[in-house]
């Protein structure tokens, strides 16, 4: 078990720093699937779920191990970028729920404080940047013209289950998610295996170095990836450790309590949504959540510059 340090990277929940609470204004319609010939056919099987190297944070719940059963379905090969959002916001006219709140969190090295406007002070190494949102990452002055291929962030999930909607697919669920990104492999620590660096080659975007202070990049990037950076599992998926995190479709359990083995949802009601996968700011000093197994949450109107989403869709 992992009884390090268990202060964690992965993102800030919006209510520390604003507790106004805006509801979803905007429903996308359900539409058919619009590219399902370019997502990843999963055929249902048995899997086992969970941490098999007692290696994950407690509090986490990603223990026990237990053996559960997906349904067939498809999978996108990537996040969803951000020049995807973007054809979605132009079609849909959405408006964002980090734009009606008119901040979001950012790492604090990505940002010139002399240059952008906080909205309170600093929590932790997140700083709640005015106007920071999908479009602007870092705030006013930065833009995603150069990004147009890496991961859309400072996304709600219910930003995500409007983007759904409007593409005809839906999140995954933490079943679905762990099974496509083990891709085959049984009680592996990675989707590639259990070495961080095989034969010395990086294969996620994480950090390396000294968190949250100096990070050597060493595997090529200081933010964000492209959405189809490194090699994919043996299902061709990308980037399913490190990079962003993923939400998912669940309430998050705690417990890991499921009381179905098939094609399990999670609790029927909660406060945290789960998220998966890890990001470009995790290190195994702080947050070791770039296995396969790990898992974290927010809450649903939560936003950062490290969260995002990948779309799966039924057959």
């Amino acid at each position: 078990m992992n009884k390090r340090n268990q202060q964690s990277c992965c993102s800030a929940r919006r209510a520390i720093v604003d507790k106004r609470n805006y509801p979803l204004e905007q429903r996308c319609t359900m539409n058919a699937v619009k590219d399902k010939q370019a997502m990843v056919l999963l055929q249902g099987s048995r899997f086992f779920m969970g941490d098999a190297f007692n290696e994950g944070f407690l509090q986490d719940g990603e223990r026990p191990v237990k053996e559960v059963e997906v349904s067939s379905f498809y999978i996108d090969p990537y996040a969803v970028t951000n020049k995807a959002f973007d054809t979605f916001i132009k079609e849909t006219n959405y408006v964002t729920e980090t734009e009606r709140y008119g901040w979001s969190f950012v790492f604090y090295q990505f940002v010139d404080i002399e240059k952008v406007e906080l909205v309170a002070p600093a929590h932790q190494w997140w700083l709640p940047v005015k106007d920071a949102y999908w479009y602007q990452p870092e705030g006013k002055g930065s833009s995603i013209e150069e990004r147009m291929d890496h991961p859309v962030t400072h996304v709600t999930w219910n930003d995500a289950i409007a983007y759904c909607h409007w593409a005809g697919k839906r999140l995954p669920t933490e079943a679905e998610w762990e099974y496509a990104a083990r891709g085959g492999l049984v009680k592996k620590r990675y989707p590639w295996g259990d070495a961080l660096t095989p034969n010395e080659k990086h294969r996620c975007n994480i950090w390396q170095g000294s968190f949250p202070t100096y990070n050597a990049t060493s595997d090529g990037f200081f933010g964000t990836a492209p959405v189809d950076t490194y090699l994919p599992n043996e299902y061709g998926l990308y980037n399913v450790a490190g990079n962003v995190w993923e939400w998912c479709a669940d309430w998050f359990d705690a417990k890991y309590d499921y009381s179905e083995i098939i094609d399990p949802k999670g609790p029927p009601v909660g406060q945290m949504r789960s998220m998966r996968g890890g990001s470009y700011l995790c290190h195994h000093s702080y947050c070791n959540r770039y296995r396969v197994a790990s898992r974290s949450s927010n809450t649903p109107d939560s936003s950062s510059g490290n969260v995002g989403f990948r779309c799966v869709a039924d057959v």
